[in-house]
């Protein structure tokens, strides 16, 4: 950790422009230039990583590449293992029935996926939901607000009350949160999820009366699911992950980086479950699903370059007061300072490492000096707040932002594939987060973390 602040301490702010600079090259030029990003976001997405990469090893040599390193092998690799495994799986599902999507069909997709993306994860959830939820629409001309809000409410705030939900809780848990205390942010997420639903319930009635309701496809198809084996291997999914954070089983060295011994056997297991999908799974089920491999290939090209350029990000974020980020740092005092700070960064940052450094910064301004594990017991005897506002934070929002959360990128990815015209990077923010998140969580804030 010493090295950690030491980097962090020493990182000049500018080298945060590469960051920045992929992120508007995601907003800007799917834009201004859609045929050049579809064809060459990969050669965009390495520019920017070497624009951070050069500069970052001259200066910092081999902590640089420890740094590297580190995020490629322990951060990204198994990150793309486990999206790569649900969206593969989740794919081989097919739900068969009649579902038209009217108002409460939608909702009740959108309520039902809120309450499996914590049991599941919001990438499970997301992608075992979002193509019943597009065929449900096909029909419709006024769809793409639909979709905005799967993302909203079950690729994000639906994960927020279990550790298996999203990273961030998973990491909590790992370091010593009770495995059943997100359960109380209970009140909190179904505040959230109420408002959001309702707001959609209205919204969706606005748009169905005007449809063309003679479009509205009439079928009697008996609600059947095939695949089922894959529910199976999804299982599988989460054991595996649940797996890694309960045991330890020592470490191996990959290239000067020490790498626990259960992760290793819990990515190659996913792996595993992913190649089991693949040759068991008839080929006409994903055929029928529309499955192709465009959207995780993309997330896997972008988040690459967005990794790699978030490293000083981070670095600059953990040094806390000994860095760049200082007055940020010694801003936070009270419960809703954690719930905007960690969710702002969230937004754009990777979550889990960014709730990390804020509950670390919670443990040292209430208990310097004692071992993590009981620090965090007596924060949530004493304190419980704070790490109810730093877990809702670095949880909904997510939301905000398509690179906020994995699943929105992927999502967005399948919609577009399916013809439904999804929002910009920045039109998905201006239109929908600044309308209907910024408010609801300014009300969460009022309600619960003043």
């Amino acid at each position: 950790m010493q090295e950690t602040m030491v980097l962090g301490a020493h990182i000049p702010l500018w080298m945060v422009i590469p960051f920045i600079g992929i992120l508007l090259s995601i907003a800007i030029l799917p834009l201004v230039a859609p045929h050049f990003w579809h064809h060459n976001f990969g050669k965009v997405s390495l520019f920017w990583a070497l624009a951070c990469l050069i500069p970052f090893l001259i200066m910092f040599k081999g902590v640089a590449l420890h740094e590297v390193l580190h995020t490629l092998i322990a951060e990204y690799i198994p990150f793309i293992i486990l999206l790569a495994s649900l969206y593969t799986i989740a794919g081989g599902i097919y739900i068969r029935g009649s579902l038209v999507g009217t108002p409460f069909l939608n909702t009740s997709i959108l309520f039902i996926g809120s309450i499996l993306a914590s049991l599941m994860g919001t990438t499970g959830a997301a992608m075992l939901l979002v193509r019943p939820l597009i065929r449900a629409n096909k029909w419709r001309k006024f769809k793409t607000f639909i979709l905005v809000f799967f993302i909203f409410l079950v690729a994000n705030i639906g994960g927020a009350l279990t550790p298996l939900g999203d990273p961030p809780l998973f990491l909590g848990f790992l370091k010593g949160v009770p495995f059943l205390w997100t359960l109380k942010l209970f009140p909190i997420w179904i505040t959230a999820v109420a408002i959001l639903l309702g707001i959609y319930f209205i919204m969706d009635f606005y748009f169905y009366k005007k449809e063309d309701l003679s479009k509205k496809p009439s079928l009697n198809e008996k609600f059947s699911i095939e695949g089922k084996f894959n529910f199976i291997l999804l299982l599988g999914v989460l054991l595996g992950v649940l797996f890694s954070g309960t045991f330890h089983l020592g470490e191996i060295n990959i290239f000067g980086i020490h790498y626990p011994l259960q992760n290793l056997i819990r990515d190659i297991f996913l792996i595993i479950l992913l190649l089991l999908s693949l040759m068991f799974t008839p080929q006409e089920i994903r055929i029928k699903n529309e499955f192709s491999w465009f959207p995780i290939k993309e997330v896997a090209i972008l988040f690459i370059g967005i990794f790699i350029t978030m490293i000083p990000c981070l670095k600059i974020l953990e040094a806390g007061s000994h860095g760049p980020a200082k007055p940020l740092i010694e801003a936070l005092s009270l419960p809703y300072h954690y719930f905007w700070a960690t969710g702002t960064l969230s937004s754009f940052l990777d979550n889990a490492p960014t709730y990390l450094t804020f509950l670390m910064t919670a443990l040292g301004k209430f208990y310097p000096g004692i071992p993590v594990h009981d620090a965090i017991l007596k924060l949530i005897k004493e304190h419980p707040k704070y790490l109810e506002a730093i877990s809702a934070g670095a949880v909904f929002f997510g939301a905000v932002t398509y690179i906020g959360n994995a699943p929105n990128f992927m999502v967005a990815s399948i919609a577009r594939e399916q013809g439904i015209n999804m929002p910009s990077f920045f039109g998905y923010i201006l239109k929908y987060s600044l309308v209907f998140l910024i408010p609801t969580f300014i009300l969460l804030t009022y309600l619960f973390f003043i």
